[in-house]
């Protein structure tokens, strides 16, 4: 009986005190799952939002750089327009500046610059938009003597007294080889700084030394991007260990004592960047509030938990009432919860919407700075042919100058014509296509550059067949990728001692067109055909050329090429599908 008695109360206090233990076993699993759960949720959603914040804040900072692009290249072909005015050069000559000042301020409100200036050969300023600072003696000035002593146009950043940065293009006027004077050219960059203000939390661009030349925050202006970070308070280091997301944090720096997302873009001129600043608190509001339901539902698994652990003690009736009154009550906060999850899942719809909007407006910019680089040919050659037939009804020969202004009107309608193309690059169809002589599209697109081919001696050497070679496609379309070759072929041999384009067009399967110069080649093959790459000195193109080209040919069906030539230079090749011989006919039926 003592073997009984001794082994009975052994299997009491097993059956009794071992399954206590599983109770809180269970809410200890509980808790690490979701304290496991939760920080996973902070991770994943961190980076979901904070790549979204990223790519809108990009996409803005793409439009600031196209508009600032466009501002600066719209400008720098000012002034040296104006150092070819027949009025301005007679009034330098002559010294009598009484309409000089009328002349420059009937320009200003045409291009939108902030002031024109014109100066003598001793940097007097003789003509001015603001008459406040006629007569000033401007000799110092960087502008001034750099634009004296080079025969292109300058461009210069400088101080004011007052704060900021004045932008300037300036070049000299010359008659007969000797210099007159210097017209200059203040670019308005105020307004694209206003525009940026309240869409982000700060924007600034930077020079290629690191120096702020904009920004929305005017204190930055004159100081590097560290010394304008410097004066921002930051949590102190007891704050910031506090905090439950700083481990997982992706903010970049503090703005103004903010955790700020930081994006940098490159702009292509004279190594300007921009840097923009996005605050971080959005992301930890949306993250924040995912977590909280996240939490909630943990809580109710935790006192459902609680509910099965303690319905095995003496007060099982009582503690089974109130804690069925707890489970209705957070029965009804979890449907409220739930409601705000749907909503915030809606304005997650709306924001996903947003950003596809966003993206359509930044290939909206794109393809309108694709159109504005096509324009830029056209608007060249009616400015010389302007000046030109100026010239002629000067010298009396009317004849000839209505020749010139035909061509204007040539070209005022081929302008019309690549606009109108905006409906053909949204439909990405081939109703306009019909078939056209690869042989016209080059004589037409020799004649769109005569212009530079007086400008310089270009020695032209061309192939083509004696019998029309037909391709399916938009004719027009296929002159702008061949004065996009040539121009490129005749910027390459600027250095060249005796420049010479060779133009060669071959039938057989596919038409081939090849366009060769005898430059120095191209570097780097792989970038050539991205947007926005150029090998140009800035100003002087934004690197669309090649890009817009390669597209043309692209929705022709065929494709463009290049590489170096054996002999030296860089050749470009375009193959395109070839029609048969009775294409015409079939299409007109």
């Amino acid at each position: 009986m003592a073997s009984g008695v001794d082994i009975a109360p052994t299997r009491q206090s097993t059956g009794a005190n071992g399954p206590s233990w599983w109770p809180r076993l269970i809410i200890g699993a509980v808790v690490l799952i979701a304290f496991g759960a939760v920080w996973l949720t902070n991770v994943l959603l961190t980076e979901r939002f904070t790549t979204t914040t990223r790519t809108r804040a990009e996409v803005r900072m793409t439009i600031y750089v196209g508009n600032l692009v466009s501002e600066l290249q719209r400008n720098s072909i000012v002034p040296q327009l104006l150092s070819r005015d027949p009025e301005l050069i007679t009034a330098l000559e002559t010294q009598d500046y009484s309409l000089s000042t009328q002349r420059l301020t009937s320009f200003v409100e045409e291009i939108g610059a902030a002031s024109i200036l014109l100066y003598d050969r001793e940097g007097t300023i003789v003509a001015a938009t603001d008459p406040a600072i006629m007569g000033r003696n401007d000799a110092a000035m960087p502008y001034f003597g750099d634009a004296g002593r080079v025969s292109t146009t300058v461009f210069t950043s400088l101080p004011r007294e007052n704060g900021g940065y004045g932008f300037y293009y300036s070049r000299r006027i010359d008659s007969g080889g000797q210099m007159l004077g210097v017209i200059a050219v203040e670019v308005d960059l105020a307004r694209l700084e206003r525009s940026w203000a309240g869409t982000q939390d700060a924007v600034l661009v930077t020079d290629s030394a690191g120096t702020i030349l904009m920004a929305t925050e005017p204190r930055w202006r004159g100081l590097s991007e560290e010394a304008a970070l410097t004066n921002t308070s930051a949590p102190s280091a007891i704050a910031r260990a506090l905090r439950f997301d700083e481990w997982s944090s992706p903010y970049d720096t503090y703005l103004r004592g903010e955790a700020v997302l930081r994006r940098e873009l490159r702009v292509p001129f004279q190594g300007w960047k921009m840097v923009g600043f996005t605050t971080y608190a959005s992301i930890r509001e949306q993250v924040n509030a995912i977590i909280a339901l996240e939490i909630m539902a943990f809580a109710i698994l935790a006192a459902l938990a609680f509910w099965v652990s303690s319905r095995k003690s003496a007060s099982r009736v009582v503690l089974f009432q109130r804690e069925s009154a707890e489970l209705r009550a957070l029965n009804m906060r979890l449907q409220r919860e739930i409601a705000e999850r749907e909503k915030a899942e809606r304005t997650l719809e709306v924001a996903e919407q947003s950003l596809a909007q966003s993206s359509k407006l930044a290939a909206l910019g794109e393809m309108s700075a694709a159109v504005s680089h096509e324009l830029n040919q056209p608007l060249a050659a009616m400015k010389t042919y302007l000046a030109g037939a100026r010239l002629l009804l000067q010298r009396k020969r009317p004849d000839e100058a209505l020749s010139a202004f035909q061509r204007i009107d040539d070209l005022i309608d081929r302008m019309g014509s690549i606009t109108r193309q905006l409906k053909s690059f949204a439909r990405k169809g081939t109703d306009a296509f019909e078939p056209f002589d690869m042989r016209n599209a080059i004589s037409s697109a020799l004649a769109m550059m005569e212009p530079q081919l007086k400008a310089r001696k270009i020695a032209i050497v061309r192939t083509l067949p004696s019998t029309p070679v037909l391709v399916l496609g938009d004719r027009l379309r296929m002159e702008q990728v061949i004065i996009n070759l040539l121009r490129n072929a005749f910027d390459a041999t600027q250095g060249t001692p005796h420049p010479e384009v060779t133009i060669t067009l071959a039938q057989g399967e596919t038409v081939t067109l090849t366009v060769r110069d005898n430059g120095p080649g191209i570097d780097d093959l792989d970038a050539l055909f991205e947007p926005f790459y150029t090998t140009k000195a800035p100003g002087d193109g934004v690197g669309l050329g090649l890009a817009i080209s390669s597209g043309i040919v692209a929705d022709l069906g065929g494709r463009l090429t290049a590489h170096n030539a054996t002999s030296g230079g860089a050749a470009f090749e375009v193959q395109l599908p070839r029609l048969p011989d009775d294409a015409p006919a079939t299409a007109a039926q």
